[in-house]
Parts: structure tokens; C-alpha cells; sequence
């Protein structure tokens, strides 16, 4: 049984990693809940209710990365707070795209919505530059974050 509930426990933490790139698939909810399965399964010896704790506060994190990333990118811009609209939009209209559409469609939003504020095409560029910018900063910080997590719960159960 407890094989069982390192294999889940594992399994969950890879869809995790996998979903903090890919905001379709709940990747700090899946971190989190590997690392209470893995802690069950490990009865909570070397996995305990700190490591749980810990992984919890690194799921809000990086729920919070996923959010304010695009739009970030777009304000380090200097671009209005429409690009911002427009970045989040582009995201949210992405994930029914796959895997282009969520690379691009924060970018995308950005510019039009820059556009259509204010018909300056080099201004709007340099908002959807930000956005996606933002974005794949955004999902290397929620990668390394995942990482660590991972790496610190295969230590505790090294030892």
C-alpha cells in the first residue's frame, strides 16, 4: 500500500511540474497534493506537516507567479493598464488555443488592446514583448520553484 501512495504521490508532483507551465492543468494544487500523499504515505516520518506546510505556501506562490506574470511583463513595459487587460485576456482566450495559444495569446491581448488605446503599433509591440517576456519568466520562476519542491521531499526520503 504504501508503494501505492509514493507512486500517486510522485505522479501527482510530475503532472504539478508539469502544470505550472501548462495553466490548463492545476500545477500547485498538484504539487501540493503529492506531497500530502507522499507524507501519508511515508506516515508522515520524513515527509512530516512542515514539509506539507512548505509545499503549500510553494503552491500559493506559484499560483501567484502564474497570475501576475503576463501582466507584470507588461507594466515593466510601461504599457497602460488596456495591455494589462489585454494580457490577461490573450491568456485566458490561449488555453482553448493549446499550447501556441498560451505561449502567444497573452502577447497577442497585449497588443491589440495597446492598439486600440492608442494607434501606435511600435508601442503595442513593446507591450506584447513584455507580456510574453513576463510569461516565460514567469514560468521558469514556477519551474525552479516546483524543482526545489521536489528535490527537497526525494532528500527528506533519502534519508
Amino acid at each position: 500500500m504504501h508503494v501505492l501512495g509514493y507512486a500517486f504521490g510522485f505522479l501527482a508532483l510530475a503532472a504539478g511540474v508539469v502544470g505550472v507551465v501548462l495553466p490548463v492543468v492545476p500545477g500547485s494544487l498538484l504539487l501540493v497534493a503529492g506531497t500530502v500523499v507522499i507524507a501519508w504515505a511515508d506516515r508522515f516520518s520524513r515527509v512530516g506537516w512542515g514539509m506539507v506546510a512548505l509545499s503549500a505556501l510553494v503552491g500559493a506562490v506559484v499560483w501567484a507567479v502564474d497570475l501576475a506574470a503576463a501582466a507584470l511583463g507588461v507594466r515593466v513595459a510601461r504599457a497602460s493598464r488596456w495591455a494589462v487587460i489585454g494580457a490577461c485576456l490573450g491568456l485566458f482566450v490561449g488555453l482553448f488555443l493549446g499550447l501556441p495559444g498560451i505561449l502567444l495569446g497573452p502577447a497577442a491581448g497585449a497588443i491589440a488592446f495597446e492598439y486600440a488605446r492608442d494607434p501606435n503599433a511600435r508601442r503595442a509591440l513593446r507591450a506584447g514583448i513584455g507580456a510574453f517576456l513576463g510569461f516565460v519568466l514567469g514560468s521558469a520562476v514556477k519551474v525552479a520553484l516546483a524543482m526545489v519542491l521536489v528535490g527537497v521531499i526525494v532528500l527528506r526520503l533519502a534519508k
